[in-house]
């Protein structure tokens, strides 16, 4: 106690004039500071440099209790690869793993899917079952790299070495070199850290726990990113983890572990996503309009267009407030200025109209609720182009013509009111083998006579690449509540081979490339960069998992990143 309290007074007495000192010191040499006495674990540094330590520190230690107020949605992807000659590396199976985090209670992920969650004796990223040669990912063990250390973040357990100044987007950072002193213990953090310069936040940090290999699990190398959601406050939004080749040994044999993940967090802010009215938007009729509306009954045609709209509406709000379905925003207008171009070219009507939602996950899939049309955070991630885009919105519009499912059973308000962690297992929206055949043939027949016929190859394109791909990548194209991506016949005869496509031709993106996830609203955005063509001398190839890179900027303040309109924007 008595130290927290020292170190906050420090806070409180250097704040107002380290920085101006830290300036000027940073552009010196070792040489010419000033001579000190070396303290426990610092490297030789100058004496602003280690009162900027101390504010770090101090700060990391209030970070680590505001962080387990959260109970945030985790998502962790994982690529395993293997080296390609011509690609650097290819994908050859994936895993998925979605939950939600307490870190109130430790590092606790209590998962949203069936999983085949099994209790391990470590929290490591990959753990070692039962001393056989076998390994599995363990998802606690991605949800720890949140921390940098939870339990001994300071200078009797670890060694700090200034290295440099450096922008991060519009956040300018010192950045640290950090790594475990002698005898201070498993789990320690080896590795780099970036800390704003307002109020010395470690907003990233890249490196391993240590020891990478041990008895019971593997420790992976990652890089943590944290975003300024709130004023003043900074909370894990991505991390990143990758193996190029680390080898592991049972006795003699050899295994080479080589893998790329992308883990987001999201949900910090989940709210009643009800359509109650303010009171002060409340407006009183005269008595005679109120009678007049009362004289007419409705009809029981339009009682049960009102009963199913209202389920729809309700089903709607539940994913909304599990933290499954972005809340309504320009990016849904996006993808509405393409259904609507497939209805006034098609001649067709709805009443209700056909309106669009993004669903937060990264599996490829895509579902409709009533008159609304759902699309993965994934799948509009690694769609190349509009045409693509159009023939995703022609399989679900087809399908609300074709299949006309029934909502009815949720038109009580109380029917669709779950958890979090129950969302995943109580809703599902997945059509009938047979109702997706009638569906693609209906929506063949809509991209026909739309805008986008004499185009429709570059969509081909794009299925053939996910059919060529699909056996490698079934966690990233299995379906939890909806449809996958159907693969046309139609469709697919149309496009060229993905492997004797020109470079300036794009199959399907990396993942991650289009839309931007804020963790605190939950709104998603389309980016309006111009997704870079993959080619075999990029290194990157199609539906791959990319590093994070994200523009950090202080909240309130405007991000230089245009947001796109169309989706003609992005191409």
């Amino acid at each position: 106690m008595f130290r927290r309290k020292f170190i906050l007074l420090s806070v409180l007495m250097t704040g107002m004039f380290v920085w101006t000192a830290f300036g000027k010191t940073l552009n010196q040499t070792s040489a010419q500071a000033s001579p000190r006495t070396e303290k426990q674990g610092v490297a030789s540094a100058p004496i602003a440099e280690d009162k900027a330590l101390d504010l770090i520190i101090a700060r990391e230690h209030q970070e680590i209790p505001t962080i387990r107020r959260y109970k945030p949605i985790i998502e962790t992807y994982i690529q395993d690869v293997t080296p390609d000659p011509k690609a650097g590396a290819v994908p050859v199976h994936d895993h998925y793993f979605l939950g939600q985090a307490d870190l109130s209670k430790g590092v606790v992920d209590n998962p949203m899917i069936n999983q085949g969650k099994k209790k391990h004796d470590t929290i490591s990223p990959i753990s070692h079952l039962n001393g056989m040669f076998t390994s599995s990912y363990v998802p606690e063990g991605f949800l720890q790299m949140v921390y940098i250390d939870p339990t001994g973040f300071d200078r009797r357990h670890y060694k700090f070495h200034y290295l440099r100044e450096e922008n991060l987007g519009d956040v300018h950072c010192v950045v640290f070199e950090i790594s475990p002193l002698p005898k201070s213990g498993k789990g320690r953090f080896n590795g780099h850290f970036w800390a704003e310069t307002q109020g010395y936040t470690i907003v990233r940090f890249k490196g391993v726990y240590t020891p990478v290999v041990g008895a019971n699990g593997v420790n992976l190398h990652f890089d943590s990113w944290r975003l300024n959601l709130q004023p003043g406050l900074w909370l894990p939004a991505y991390i990143f983890s990758q193996e190029s080749d680390l080898k592991l040994y049972s006795g003699e044999r050899e295994r080479h572990v080589r893998f790329i993940s992308q883990t987001r967090l999201w949900g910090y802010s989940l709210k009643d996503a009800g359509h109650l009215e303010e009171f002060g938007e409340l407006t009183i009729e005269s008595p005679n309009a109120i009678n007049d509306q009362s004289a007419r009954d409705r009809s029981p045609i339009e009682a049960q267009r009102d009963w199913r709209h209202e389920a729809e509406r309700n089903v709607l709000d539940a994913l909304q407030r599990t933290g499954l379905l972005a809340p309504p925003g320009e990016a849904d207008g996006v993808l509405e200025k393409v259904v609507n171009n497939l209805i006034s070219e098609n001649n067709l009507d709805f009443d209700p109209d056909i309106h669009c939602r993004v669903m937060l996950t990264e599996t490829l899939e895509l579902f409709a609720v009533g008159h609304t049309i759902v699309l993965s955070r994934g799948l509009l991630d690694v769609l190349p182009d509009e045409v693509s885009l159009a023939t995703m919105l022609a399989q679900e519009l087809a399908d609300i013509m074709v299949t006309q499912a029934t909502l009815d059973q949720w038109g009580f308000n109380d029917a669709p009111t779950v958890t979090v962690t129950e969302a995943m297992n109580r809703f599902s929206f997945k059509d009938s083998p047979e109702q997706v055949q009638l569906a693609s043939q209906k929506a063949f027949e809509i991209l026909q006579k739309s805008q986008y016929k004499d185009k429709l190859a570059s969509a081909g394109l794009f299925l053939t690449q996910l059919d060529a791909d699909s056996k490698a990548l079934p966690a990233l194209i299995n379906s939890h509540l909806g449809n996958r991506v159907y693969l046309a016949a139609q469709l697919m005869a149309l496009a060229s081979n993905p492997e004797s496509a020109t470079t300036k031709q794009t199959s399907a993106l990396l993942i991650g490339s289009r839309v931007y996830l804020d963790p605190w609203s939950d709104q998603i955005e389309l980016m309006k960069d111009k997704p870079a063509p993959l080619s075999s001398a990029s290194g990157r190839t199609a539906f791959e998992v990319a590093s994070f890179m994200p523009f950090l900027a202080p909240y309130g303040s405007s991000i230089s990143q245009e947001r796109a309109t169309t989706f003609d924007d992005l191409r």
